[in-house]
Formats: C-alpha cells, structure tokens, sequence
C-alpha cells in the first residue's frame, strides 16, 4: 500500500477535528510510525502532510495560524455555502434531502450574518446598501454573477459614524473638479461557510459582481482556520485583488445570537456585546480602483429597480450634503424572499 494511501487511512483516526487540538508535526510523525508500514524518513512523512494539507479530498488540514494539523470536516452542503440567498424554488435548497428545520435554521443564519455585517459597517462609518429583489423566489440563478449581496458606500466626512453625517464639501469640489467619483462603492458577497471546495466559486461570483465598482469583497461568518484555504485566497487576491475577510462566526455562535431585527435594533449597549463576540479577520485586503465604471453601473441601474434605488439615495446625499443611512421604504415582504 502506497504511503499516500496509508496516511489517509491512519490519519482519519489520528487527528483532532478542533483545530484549537491541533497536533503539531513531530508529534504526528510519531503517533503515525506506531501504524505505519515501511521505513520513511521524517521529511518524506513532513512533506506528505504538507502536500496532503492543500488537497480537498484528504483528511489532514493545517492550520491557518500555527504549525499544528487537524482533521478536515467534510465538504459543507451548497445550502450553508455557496448558494444561500436564492429562495427555495430555485433549486438548490428544493433539492436538498434535509427536513424542514434544517433549511428554516440555514436561513435564519444567513440572516442574523447579514444583520451583523450590516450593523458592523454602520457603526464603523460606512453605508451599506442590501439587495433583496435580486435573490427573490423568482429571480433567475445567474443573478448570483450580477448582483452583490451589499454594497459598501465610503464618503469624505469629518465625524464621527452616525445615522447622518456632513459631508466634506470642500473634498468633494475637488472631486468633482479631478472626474473623480464623490464616494467610494465595494460591492461585497456574503458568505457562511469557507471551503476549499467552494472558495473559488465564492471569489469569481465576488469578482463578477464588483466589476463596476471601485473594489470588491468577500465576507465569510466562520473563520478561516484551514492555511491552505487562506493561501488560496490570497493567491487570487494578489491577482484579482477582491478583498477577503472573516467575521469570526461558527455556525454555534450565529445560532446563539439575537434575531436579525433585534441585532440591527439593538440598543447601544446591547450592540456593542453583539460586537464583541466578532473576530475580524482581514485574509487579503482589497485592491481599489481609482474610478467606478460608469457605463457599467448605468447598466446594472437600467436593469435592476434596486440599483435605481440605490443611486437615487446617494443622489439624495449630495443633494443634501450630509451621508445618511439607507431606509427602505418599502421592504419586500419575507415570503418574497425566504427571509
């Protein structure tokens, strides 16, 4: 039996699925002679881990930060990965062969993250913008490769975050003068569970949907342990340059959380122990373009009532000279959406 064939088999039983168990390398070499057939020597055995560790099919992972090794859980279904925020008649959470609970419990997740993600940049001084319609029961899969899950508005201001803000007007004359876009768009894909079978879809559906954008983003809840998932990102970030972070969230904490309407209501104190319980984690910071492509987000507001509303907003703001929130004024009812 080959060596490769031989560690799969020792490995399974070996290693600890808790990455913070992790068994460090000369105590593996140890523990997998005691099983092993054949006389190998410690660098073949360190470099098998090695390589083993950047395979999706073995059951061996390093971890992300340290020079540990754990055992890889199995891939996550597409329901708590790739594809959450289409509705259920598209075909992905129909075809699932889980119960009823199981799908009201992965959505009700992919809320309460999307309520933190929400929250977190309004108090750290950014403008969300969310797109509902865009995932609605009716709405065609290849809007996964169209529309972000949020974007991120940045502007030019002097206080502190807060519902309103003045807006630096003295910057954006010199903006207006130079072509340049008065405020900055990321536009941002969420995401539960990282996965080395996934990443890549999760990063090109990021990448499609930020084109017209001056950067793009990609948010996971869980984080990310695996170091040859995170090598993975950063590969492609310095290619692509779509930013990668974590939220720190396992599955456990987000069910442990508040609703999303009492997370996005909370009251100061409350928000700020919501907070707490974050682990940001910046994998790969994004690379920002200069200018927004115009003729791109023209595009996107021609087709798209959600991108109408959204450019009507930050019209308003310039108008008005002070960033504000968005408020819906009349948000899609949650049977529309699987909210």
């Amino acid at each position: 039996m080959s060596l490769r064939k031989q560690l799969n088999d020792i490995l399974i039983a070996l290693l600890p699925t808790n990455p913070v168990d992790s068994i460090k390398g000369t105590e593996l070499i140890r523990l997998v002679r005691l099983q092993l057939d054949g006389n190998y020597s410690d660098a073949s055995l360190r470099y098998h881990f090695s390589i083993m560790s950047c395979d999706p099919s073995s059951p061996i992972a390093k971890v992300e930060k340290g020079q540990g090794y754990y055992r890889r859980s199995a891939p996550a279904p597409a329901l708590s990965s790739a594809q959450e925020l289409i509705s259920l008649t598209q075909g992905r959470l129909d075809d699932m062969t889980t119960d009823q609970s199981a799908i009201d419990q992965t959505m009700l997740r992919i809320r309460k993250f999307r309520a933190i993600v929400h929250r977190y940049f309004e108090i750290n001084g950014r403008f969300p913008f969310i797109f509902r319609q865009a995932f609605a029961r009716e709405a065609p899969l290849g809007n996964l490769w169209k529309y972000p899950e949020m974007v991120l508005i940045d502007w030019e201001t002097d206080e502190a975050p807060d519902e309103e803000m003045t807006l630096d007007q003295t910057m954006l004359s010199l903006k207006q003068r130079l072509g340049v876009s008065p405020f900055g768009l990321h536009a941002a894909r969420l995401r539960i569970q990282p996965s080395l079978q996934t990443y890549r879809e999760d990063f090109f559906q990021t990448l499609a949907v930020s084109q017209w954008a001056q950067a793009g983003e990609l948010i996971y809840a869980a984080p990310i342990i695996d170091e040859a998932l995170a090598d993975g990102l950063r590969r492609l970030n310095s290619t692509f340059g779509i930013g990668v972070t974590s939220f720190g969230l396992t599955s456990e904490m987000l069910d442990d959380l508040p609703r999303p309407a009492q997370i996005l209501n909370a009251h100061p104190r409350e928000t700020e122990a919501i907070m707490a319980r974050l682990d940001i984690n910046r994998i790969a910071a994004p690379q920002i373009r200069p200018h927004l492509d115009w003729h791109g987000l023209n595009n996107l507001r021609s087709e798209s009532q959600e991108a109408k509303n959204m450019v009507q907003w930050l019209t308003q703001c310039l108008e008005k000279g002070r960033a504000e929130q968005y408020k819906e004024a009349d948000p899609i009812p949650a049977s529309a959406t699987g909210q």
